[in-house]
């Protein structure tokens, strides 16, 4: 698996665990306001990944979980047997995903390799805004799609979850959280995360883009509570 970056100790990435994090390289998509362009562009260098597992095998009793980010996880094909590999030391997986992949991650879920899902919600099912937003091009009614998809195959899944939307001025505002809050109708767990303008992320025009303040963004959670069970605020 193309490991590109490691964060050995964690203590908010994986709810109630005290965790690492494995960032894999590439991605399906190519948001504008994502921070990590080197990663989704598979500009880093190859961690060895038998050096991982013995790091964290040397970690055994200091933490409890793994979090699976990227990039997206799904593109890679030892995704499973790295996860296999993983559980069988006797730790917890959290898998961080775009939804890209329904199919992946049915399989993973079936298999009883997860212990918890976040899934990043990122737009409105429009084919114009989710393209913006997203960075694909094409084929974006079938991506959408198995976008969608996802979000059922999370939702009825027996395993604790969350969904994440980033929340970019320009690209969000209450048209939008609303739209993306009828997607996902009845869920367990909306977090809202405010934007960062970092100056790694994809669209440098978005270096210069203001995050929203946090009373707009309290207004932004008043919204999406209409539609899930509850609502976090991250990053505001």
């Amino acid at each position: 698996m193309f490991i590109g970056g490691i964060i050995h100790f964690t203590l908010i990435d994986f709810p109630g665990r005290i965790a690492c994090i494995v960032f894999t390289a590439g991605c399906t998509f190519r948001c504008p306001f994502c921070y990590n362009r080197d990663l989704v562009l598979g500009r880093v260098e190859r961690i060895d990944e038998d050096s991982f597992f013995q790091w964290l095998e040397s970690r055994r009793g200091k933490i409890e979980g793994v979090v699976i980010t990227g990039g997206e996880p799904t593109i890679q094909k030892d995704l499973p047997s790295f996860i296999e590999r993983v559980k069988n030391m006797g730790f917890d997986v959290k898998l961080d995903t775009n939804g890209s992949n329904p199919d992946v991650l049915e399989s993973l879920l079936r298999r009883n390799l997860l212990d918890y899902i976040a899934m990043d919600v990122k737009s409105p099912f429009d084919a114009e805004k989710f393209s913006k937003i997203t960075g694909v091009r094409d084929n974006v009614e079938e991506m959408i799609s198995r976008v969608a998809k996802s979000i059922q195959i999370i939702m009825n899944s027996h395993i604790p979850y969350e969904f994440r939307t980033t929340v970019v001025p320009t690209l969000h505002g209450e048209d939008e959280i609303r739209a993306i809050g009828e997607i996902i109708r009845g869920a367990r767990l909306w977090a809202l995360q405010g934007f960062r303008p970092e100056p790694t992320l994809i669209d440098p025009r978005l270096r210069e883009i203001k995050p929203y303040p946090p009373r707009i963004m309290r207004r932004f959670a008043e919204i999406a509570k209409e539609y899930v069970e509850r609502v976090e605020l991250r990053g505001v």
